[in-house]
């Protein structure tokens, strides 16, 4: 293995990283537009919705199961503490966030007497929760705040991306992409 590729993530996590990343703003935007809708087609694309953040949901254990048997790199040692602390502080919380976002819409869809269809391939049942419509409208609150936590932290991610590779210039996006320079 080169020194740079030892920099590089495993082209396993750039794919997961890149697929979550894709399918959690389009699913930002997919929430977003369901709000223009009413009856039917609010529900059909609320249903996509659901649909995708099981998808997410997935994806993020296969990640984690990934990454727990293939090395991360290093962070960039030119870093500061604070940086360090920053950049794993907000990846522990993403992970947190891809788990229990979806988790949490699924639980609170059961609550509410509904279960999941999988874009129309199989339906993913409630859980065994029975049904409480205030939890369950409480838990969707939670679940829309989380949401909006989750983007604010991606737009971090990325500023801090794009800070540590064009002003840094110490390989920042690079490291998560097959291409680019990653220095030493």
């Amino acid at each position: 293995m080169t020194d740079t590729t030892a920099r590089r993530y495993s082209a396993g996590a750039m794919i997961f990283h890149w697929l979550i990343a894709i399918l959690v703003i389009a699913n930002w935007q997919i929430v977003e537009r369901a709000h223009d809708f009413e009856g039917a087609m609010r529900g059909t694309v609320m249903g996509y919705h659901k649909a995708v953040g099981i998808t997410i949901l997935v994806l993020t254990v296969g990640r984690l199961l990934w990454r727990s048997t293939h090395k991360v790199p290093p962070l960039p040692s030119d870093l500061a503490g604070w940086e360090k602390t920053l950049a794993r502080t907000v990846h522990v919380i993403f992970y947190v966030l891809l788990i229990a976002l979806p988790l949490g819409g699924w639980l609170a869809n059961s609550l509410t007497g509904r279960s999941i269809d999988f874009f129309g391939l199989f339906t993913i049942p409630q859980l065994p929760v029975g049904e409480n419509r205030t939890l369950g409208g409480t838990i969707f609150d939670m679940h829309a705040l989380g949401g909006s936590i989750f983007i604010y932290l991606i737009a971090l991610h990325i500023l801090g991306a794009l800070k540590h590779t064009f002003f840094d210039k110490n390989g920042g996006i690079f490291r998560m992409l097959p291409f680019g320079k990653v220095p030493g």
